[in-house]
């Protein structure tokens, strides 16, 4: 499930499996298989973030690691 914005400002909970598409007209709107489509606020880039990390927990996978920085020794 994800937590998006209507644009009257209404909170929703959705079901990530049943997105078939998102599209940007200018406003996002969410196409479900079920046919229902709900116009939000939120950009795409934004909904993509949540339903990988929705699918990621769902999954019982850790969080990708970010690389280590680099270690410079001082030895000179």
């Amino acid at each position: 499930m994800i937590k998006v914005t209507r644009l009257n400002g209404n909170e929703l909970v959705i079901n990530a499996d049943l997105i078939e598409f998102v599209e940007a007209l200018p406003d996002t709107i969410i196409s479900l298989v079920t046919g229902k489509k709900i116009m939000i606020k939120e950009s795409i880039d934004t909904v993509i973030g949540r339903v990988a990390e929705f699918k990621r927990l769902s999954s019982g996978r850790p969080a990708p690691k970010e690389a280590d920085p680099v270690r410079r020794d001082n030895d000179g």
